[in-house]
């Protein structure tokens, strides 16, 4: 049979994408979450950055929670030079003033519009702790997403109890019945003590989908670097998403033998239970 040449390379081309992968973005009404401890400025940051930021333009999460940022002389502030790369909206909040010679906090960075952006210090405050907020419009539906990094001593486990209880009361006052997340460093595993009184409002996603996960495998602290323990979380709202998937990432080095981070980080994927607005 004869076929034009026309015919013919338009025949490989749809043979061509048939074959070719499927598209790995999230569906609607879902979210893509991840939290990252950044190690602030340790080691190679313009090394380790590269990965961040190629990991994260595979991914594209909706929202990206950051610990141990940093801003100082000569150093532009690693949440907005993340942010810039990637095309997202950033939001930093730390204990350290405006204008101070170096700053130090948490941030939040996301590809969708930003309704509402707030902080609070967590007592004591002396140990310069803070829970982020930013709310955003994600495909007509408002999301709270908060952020936060928690006291590091292993003796610590009183002052992480009131840090959350400070967490949830200003989740409390600021939530407005829209459906929150809660993501970051928490220095605990999802089952101690000090984080009880978390669970009776949200779940654990990790742990949700990987109940007999092992200490190796589930492990957020670089094993480079630590004993395994999985101390970086990401929790949901009950009664308000269905969890998908949750997996760690930057839990391997770059072909140079970099690592992105002296914590590995976590993506989760989650979908709302209920009708948003189109």
């Amino acid at each position: 049979m004869k076929i034009s040449i026309s015919l013919f390379f338009l025949l490989i081309l749809l043979n061509g994408c048939r074959t070719m992968p499927a598209t790995d973005a999230p569906e609607h009404g879902t979210l893509k979450i991840a939290t990252l401890n950044l190690y602030h400025d340790k080691d190679d940051w313009p090394r380790r950055r590269v990965q961040i930021v190629e990991e994260f333009k595979r991914e594209r999460p909706d929202v990206i929670a950051l610990q141990e940022v940093i801003q100082r002389e000569g150093l532009v502030n690693q949440a907005e030079w993340l942010a810039g790369q990637l095309g997202y909206a950033w939001h930093f909040v730390s204990t350290d003033p405006p204008g101070k010679p170096m700053r130090y906090g948490n941030a939040i960075l996301t590809r969708h519009p930003v309704l509402l952006r707030g902080e609070q210090r967590l007592r004591p405050l002396d140990d310069s702790r803070t829970a982020g907020l930013l709310r955003i419009d994600l495909d007509g539906r408002a999301l709270n997403v908060y952020v936060t990094h928690l006291h590091w001593t292993d003796q610590g486990g009183p002052i992480r109890a009131q840090q959350v209880a400070d967490l949830l009361q200003y989740i409390a006052a600021t939530s407005e019945g829209i459906a929150s997340i809660v993501a970051g460093d928490f220095n605990a595993t999802a089952d101690s003590p000090e984080l009880t009184s978390l669970h009776g409002g949200f779940i654990d996603t990790y742990g949700s989908q990987h109940p007999d996960a092992d200490p190796v495998s589930s492990s957020t602290l670089n094993l480079k670097y630590y004993a395994p323990k999985r101390i970086d979380h990401v929790f949901y709202q009950r009664g308000e998403f269905t969890p998908v998937s949750s997996q760690v990432i930057f839990n391997q080095a770059d072909a140079d033998g970099t690592w992105a981070s002296d914590h590995y980080g976590m993506l989760a994927i989650l979908r709302f239970q209920s009708a948003g607005k189109d």
